[in-house]
């Protein structure tokens, strides 16, 4: 496969390390500040996940930075990975999922399953369209944009206290934004449909969300 990364987004996997302070300070409370010693509430599936959402992130930072600095090789076998980790990481809500459905808050479940599915859409494009680099890359970084829902899913209420709504507003306005930024920053509807097809995806689970929850 021949890879040409667009000039435009050269330093995109510079850029989405933003999500690693993100992450930090959203689960800092709930999760990182019990380490070494966790409470009775964290489980082994929670550290699980962490392990392989942590992952996740790491491969969607590096395989820009790879592609930039030209280790083609490297970006193949750590894409070979992702066949392993991501169904993983897919998996891995499923204990939690479990909790909810078993708690009177079942509503709840909207969250882990919503983002999920919006998640493995935009991966299995994002395969899909391995051999068109432009669409490959696209669907990537759209898919990374569903990490801002539980990042600001606990960054609104633990640290700011806003309310549930408000929160995620918030989030549906931030995602919206830079979806709608990316389409115009393409300058080409074509290039954009990666971002096109996300947004569709997003304003699904916003509809979805109020007729929950409203």
């Amino acid at each position: 496969m021949r890879y040409i990364m667009d000039k435009k987004y050269k330093y995109a996997g510079y850029f989405m390390m933003v999500l690693i302070p993100l992450v930090a300070l959203a689960f800092y409370k709930t999760y990182f500040i019990n380490f070494p010693n966790f409470n009775s509430r964290i489980r082994v599936y929670d550290h699980i996940h962490a392990i392989l959402a942590s992952l996740w992130v790491l491969t969607l930072i590096t395989q820009p930075i790879l592609i930039r600095n030209r280790k083609y090789e490297l970006h193949r076998k750590i894409g070979r990975l992702s066949y392993i980790l991501f169904p993983l990481l897919i998996l891995s809500f499923i204990p939690r999922e479990i909790v909810v459905l078993n708690s009177d808050s079942k509503a709840n479940l909207f969250f882990p399953v919503g983002d999920s599915l919006i998640l493995i859409s935009l991966y299995l494009l994002a395969i899909y369209n391995k051999k068109n680099t432009q669409f490959h890359m696209r669907y990537f970084i759209a898919s990374a944009l569903v990490l801002l829902g539980p990042i600001i899913g606990r960054i609104g209420p633990i640290w700011l206290g806003f309310s549930g709504m408000m929160t995620q507003n918030i989030q549906y306005a931030l995602i919206h934004s830079i979806l709608i930024a990316l389409i115009i920053y393409d300058q080409s509807f074509k290039k954009s449909r990666p971002y096109i097809v996300a947004l569709a995806l997003f304003l699904l689970h916003q509809i979805t969300f109020y007729f929950i929850f409203s």
